[in-house]
């Protein structure tokens, strides 16, 4: 029966959040039950398409990603697939009625990593919104489960959450951005100039987002918004860390948060929670 087929799909996916990311791991399991397979779902999905752009270096990534794209569709429109990652996605797909929309436009984003993009402001936003704000809408569907007026309501917000996020990427990993990719995704920033003044700028502009996506965190249904928060408060603390050092130290080391500070992260935000200020 495909039952057990799904059940191995849906583990699949949650390894994968597990091994790839531990503090969205850990974010996601402070979401209620009901939400966590269908949010690892989504996540192994996008991490799939991650990786075959950003490591596969010794293979011919268009063609793998030309292979993975396809799959993609097929497996959304026949309800099956023989790639556990993609069948877990589907499912979630289908479940919540995620729009083909969302799915094109993160897929565009992704393809955009294949070759050296020039990034304009222009391109900058078109970047983001494919490869974060339409991930942060894919979860929203899941969190909302199925409000069309929840889901149009709290939009804005989760697209600067995925926004706010996908920034703080962009510059802990700046370096390896540069040096191993070839990328430097602010616009009019090449590597040498970026600078401790246009570095202000950017984390302004993260902070302003992060503002905002508070907001929105406080709307969201109980069953969501804890975990949310635990990874909205991650990352507002690997933001603090990066505002600490200069665009020289960014461009030699990567900035984490250490397992410890993620702990006390963790027991700060669910004090807040019994006290109901979340």
């Amino acid at each position: 029966m495909k039952n057990l087929y799904d059940e191995y799909s849906k583990v699949a996916s949650k390894l994968v959040t597990k091994r790839y990311s531990t503090s969205f791991y850990a974010g996601v399991n402070c979401l209620g039950k009901e939400l966590r397979t269908d949010v690892h779902n989504i996540y192994g999905f996008v991490r799939l398409a991650d990786e075959i752009v950003d490591s596969f270096h010794d293979y011919n990534k268009e063609e793998l990603f030309a292979d993975f794209k396809k799959s993609t569709y097929q497996a959304i429109e026949q309800g099956i697939s023989l790639n556990p990652i993609l069948n877990s996605f589907q499912n979630s797909v289908n479940k919540f009625n995620i729009d083909n929309e969302l799915i094109d436009q993160f897929l565009h984003s992704m393809e955009m990593d294949l070759n050296p993009v020039e990034y304009t402001p222009e391109k900058y936003k078109e970047y983001i919104l494919g490869s974060a704000e339409v991930v942060g809408l894919m979860c929203l569907k899941i969190f909302v489960q199925g409000s069309q007026s929840e889901y149009e309501k709290l939009k804005p917000h989760a697209m600067v959450l995925g926004s706010a996020f996908q920034k703080i990427n962009f510059l802990r990993d700046i370096q390896n951005d540069i040096n191993q990719l070839g990328r430097v995704y602010f616009p009019n920033i090449e590597g040498i100039d970026f600078n401790d003044e246009n570095k202000k700028a950017i984390e302004n502009d993260i902070q302003k987002e992060f503002d905002d996506a508070l907001i929105g965190i406080r709307l969201l249904p109980k069953s969501a918004r804890f975990g949310v928060y635990i990874s909205y408060s991650y990352y507002q603390k690997l933001l603090l860390k990066i505002k600490k050092k200069s665009a020289t130290e960014l461009l030699k080391e990567r900035i984490r948060v250490p397992g410890f500070i993620k702990f006390i992260i963790l027991q700060k935000a669910y004090l807040k929670k019994i006290l109901n200020l979340i």
